[in-house]
């Protein structure tokens, strides 16, 4: 029997749920149920998951004897990945919390602004080994990074166009939390003098949000700050291959 843990922002809440869904050897699911993983649990349900075991808090948790590959999950705020030490902090803070429970832990983050450029020591008192999406020889940089295929894919649309704000599924659904109080109360003014220089919005498709449904829930944003849209094939090879190396540590103990 063996429990790994994920930890995760709401921005990977659909590619994580594919994920979970696809891998026939996860044996049970379990979710801690909040505000942050309603999306999360919703997907999974509509994949008819029928090894979902949602729990209202972490000690609540007891592993299935019989699992030989158990999933918990726990989904952090989106908001964090803007301020390093509050991001570093949580992320600590609820590896610890879950470490007791599990066998090792798998991140849904990439150095988001460096806050997580010394994971090693960062995560040094969890007691379990840390698992981080991994671009060749060092974490991706972010979401979009994780998604788009890596650090040259990501400078090559940058370099294509400076200006560009990149939306993968997630964004697509939660790009108004910009400007909600625990993103920081950024205004409409304030984003507008900081995407001032931008020209497009740039759609990465990761097939578990149709194309037309992600530029339907960012037209209202496009329009706002009076972007061209464009979209491009994004792949989740990265975060999956990422799971498979969790897996064979789990399998090697």
């Amino acid at each position: 029997m063996s429990v790994m843990g994920v930890l995760t922002c709401e921005v990977l809440e659909l590619e994580l749920a594919h994920l979970l869904a696809s891998d026939i050897e996860v044996n049970r699911i379990s979710v801690i149920e909040t505000e942050r993983s309603a999306r999360l649990v919703e997907r999974l349900e509509s994949l008819q998951i029928s090894k979902l075991n949602l729990i209202s808090k972490l000690d609540g948790f007891r592993p299935d004897p019989d699992a030989r590959l158990e999933v918990m999950v726990q989904v952090l705020e989106i908001g964090l990945h803007n301020f390093k030490k509050k991001i570093q902090e949580a992320l600590v803070a609820a590896a610890c919390q879950m470490s007791p429970y599990v066998d090792l832990l798998l991140l849904g983050y990439g150095l988001c602004g460096n806050a997580l450029e010394d994971p090693e020591t960062l995560f040094a008192d969890t007691g379990v080994p840390i698992f981080i999406p991994m671009d060749k020889d060092h974490p991706v940089d972010d979401c979009i990074g994780l998604l788009i295929g890596g650090r040259d894919q990501y400078y090559g649309e940058l370099c294509n166009v400076s200006g560009t704000f990149f939306m993968i599924p997630g964004w697509a659904y939660h790009w108004k939390g910009m400007f909600s109080a625990e993103y920081g109360n950024m205004s409409v003014k304030m984003a507008k003098s900081l995407f001032a220089h931008y020209e497009r919005t740039l759609l990465i498709s990761t097939g578990v949000m149709p194309e037309v449904e992600m530029k339907k829930n960012t037209d209202e944003f496009s329009q706002m700050f009076g972007f061209r849209v464009e979209s491009r094939k994004g792949t989740a090879k990265i975060l999956n291959d990422t799971w498979k190396k969790a897996k064979d540590a789990l399998y090697a103990v």
